[in-house]
């Protein structure tokens, strides 16, 4: 039998959260959709507590999209609780990435039933800051299990959503890039202009002259914190 090609997922910052802050619940988040150019940002909030996990588990990335769903299958009853939370096109483009991202993590560790006592948070920034107490952790969602699960479980519910939101818009082919620029997205785009999923404020807009005039500003005073990471432009 072959080796995995990666090391699986432990408890390692679970366990250490828990012997330095007393936290007894520790919630795993992580998030997918940041680089898309169309749909939500959806974020999933994980509790595993410290069993065993399911073979397998790792980023959501690492992992083909059939594995990825049973996977996340058998996570969904396998966590101890887990919840997700989206912020919209129109909240990314109102806000700015970093606080929709915050507004789409709040929203998942909200509804979760009990509110936990410390998060680890995927990367390397803490978008979501106090009340929380967040422990970041740099590719979290290969080594921390509750950031795994959090991690598959939320690609697998994003791409469902983009799959359905897709169907009155075939020619973006949303099914199969998630909203994500892929060349059928591009020509799309370039042909029919943004549908109503787009995020309006993104750079891809420049390169569109023909909807150019569709992109949406922020004034300085709405999401006037740093983002997090750059848009993709069209050249992507």
């Amino acid at each position: 039998m072959n080796a995995m090609p990666y090391e699986p997922p432990t408890h390692t910052v679970e366990r250490s959260l828990r012997a330095t802050t007393g936290a007894r619940i520790v919630a795993g988040v992580d998030e997918v959709g940041r680089g898309a150019w169309a749909g939500p940002v959806t974020v999933c909030a994980a509790v595993t507590g410290l069993r065993r996990p399911p073979e397998g588990l790792t980023d959501s990335k690492l992992l083909t999209v059939k594995r990825r769903g049973e996977l996340a299958e058998i996570l969904r009853t396998w966590v101890t609780s887990y919840a997700l939370g989206h912020a919209s096109p129109e909240e990314i483009d109102g806000l700015g990435m970093t606080a929709a991202l915050r507004l789409a993590a709040v929203r998942a560790l909200e509804a979760l039933p009990v509110r936990p006592d410390a998060v680890i948070l995927d990367g390397k920034h803490d978008y979501l800051g106090r009340p929380w107490r967040v422990r970041t952790v740099i590719k979290g969602d290969q080594s921390c299990v509750a950031v795994a699960a959090a991690s598959v479980i939320a690609k697998v519910q994003r791409d469902k959503m983009m799959a359905e939101l897709g169907i009155d818009h075939a020619d973006f082919g949303f099914a199969d890039n998630a909203g994500y620029p892929s060349p059928v997205h591009k020509a799309a785009l370039a042909e029919r202009g943004p549908t109503p999923y787009h995020r309006l404020s993104w750079a891809y807009l420049d390169a569109l002259p023909q909807w150019r005039h569709l992109k949406k500003v922020r004034s300085s005073a709405e999401g006037s914190g740093p983002e997090i990471e750059g848009q993709l432009g069209f050249d992507f």
